[in-house]
């Protein structure tokens, strides 16, 4: 499996700087990603915080397959 290449911590932030006022397109050149790639973070992060993030992630961990 591959790994992520970025963390939720990150994603959140990358999430807050578009929220906060800079263009998407602004935000996806300084980070390295596609808007579509963009879109899907912020459909599946958007409104979250870190501790959320870490929530969602620890079911996602204890669900079984």
């Amino acid at each position: 499996m591959k790994r992520a290449r970025f963390t939720d911590e990150q994603i959140i932030g990358m999430l807050k700087e578009q929220e906060s006022g800079q263009r998407t397109a602004d935000v996806c050149r300084k980070h390295g990603l596609s808007e579509a790639t963009f879109y899907k973070y912020k459909a599946k992060y958007g409104g979250m915080d870190v501790s959320d993030a870490r929530k969602l992630k620890a079911l996602e961990d204890e669900k079984p397959s």
